[in-house]
């Protein structure tokens, strides 16, 4: 074999030390997560910064920090060391006797709202089967759906997405809220009533953010919120600590009427769409098919329980 070709042979294993050392920060850690001595750690990528030609890490005060070149070669490692982590969770739980494991990450509007009531249904009669969930901002949901981090995604918002599918799963519009006790009259709140008064806002960079000022837009209504947040339960409680009005997703808002709120219609109507996330080119599973119809089925109880929804019904998550 020549130099060069014998350059280009890079193992696996000096691979998995650089995404250790790029996701944990140090080489103590990494040795720790991967099992090995620091030595054995820093010998590693000293090794694959001499097959590489490449400098990856900068000594600074006893610490390592990544060059420029690191940072664009791990994103380039990522999704396969995603995938590879994947493999060896699934590979442990049949090693532990574990029928089946799911990987679920919502957004906070249905993770914190319908999807723990999807949940318990689904681990109802599935005593063998266990679950991987977590609740996480709309770009870490998606990223964490392409990689093979989940298996499946649920979110507000979004339309349609290049790297993975979007599926809607029900149609419903965002509300207004207000404290108890500070109703308006009439079944309604306008942006421009809003737009009178102080208000609190989502967050801009966020996509519901982006919807409700659009609204505002729409109505010729100014959107200069008082108080700006970044999610809509955060925005409840400070509705209810009397602090202003806000409009939010109807999910969020019904599960927290006991701290004392009240919805009313919002105009211009916000139609939001919740979906489910998926990757590209990779089949379901009996137990992603099940979740998924759990998922239908706790949406169309909130809207028998209220909140105005629009379950979008398929086939294919019956079973």
């Amino acid at each position: 074999m020549s130099g060069s070709s014998a350059k280009s042979d890079i193992s696996i294993r000096l691979l998995e030390i650089f995404d250790a050392i790029m996701r944990c920060g140090t080489t103590v850690e990494a040795a720790e997560q991967l099992g090995i001595s620091q030595p054995a750690v820093s010998n590693g990528i000293r090794q694959l910064e001499a097959q590489t030609g490449v400098t990856l890490f900068e000594r600074l005060h006893r610490r390592l920090q990544p060059t420029e070149e690191a940072v664009a070669l791990h994103e380039d490692i990522k999704p396969v060391f995603g995938l590879l982590r994947g493999f060896a969770s699934r590979a442990q739980d049949m090693r532990q006797g574990i029928s089946g494991r799911l990987r679920v990450i919502a957004t906070p509007p249905l993770g914190h709202t319908v999807a723990p009531i999807a949940m318990r249904r689904f681990l109802k009669d599935r005593k063998g089967v266990s679950v991987a969930y977590d609740v996480r901002r709309l770009e870490h949901v998606v990223e964490a759906v392409q990689s093979g981090n989940a298996d499946l995604g649920l979110a507000l918002g979004l339309d349609r997405h290049m790297a993975v599918n979007v599926e809607v799963l029900a149609r419903t519009h965002m509300v207004a809220v207000l404290p108890k006790g500070q109703e308006t009259d009439g079944n309604t709140v306008t942006a421009a009533t809003l737009a009178d008064s102080d208000f609190i806002g989502l967050e801009i960079e966020s996509r519901l953010g982006q919807m409700v000022r659009s609204a505002f837009e729409r109505d010729g209504a100014a959107y200069n919120p008082r108080v700006e947040v970044r999610y809509c339960a955060t925005a409840a409680v400070l509705v209810a600590a009397g602090i202003a009005n806000a409009v939010i997703d109807p999910y969020t808002a019904a599960f927290n009427r006991s701290i004392g709120i009240v919805e009313r219609s919002f105009l211009p109507p916000i139609e939001v769409a919740a979906v489910l996330i998926t990757r590209k080119g990779i089949p379901r599973s009996r137990l992603q098919h099940a979740f998924i119809s759990e998922m239908r089925k706790a949406l169309s109880d909130f809207e028998t329980a209220g909140v105005r929804t629009s379950p979008v019904r398929s086939s294919r998550d019956d079973g």
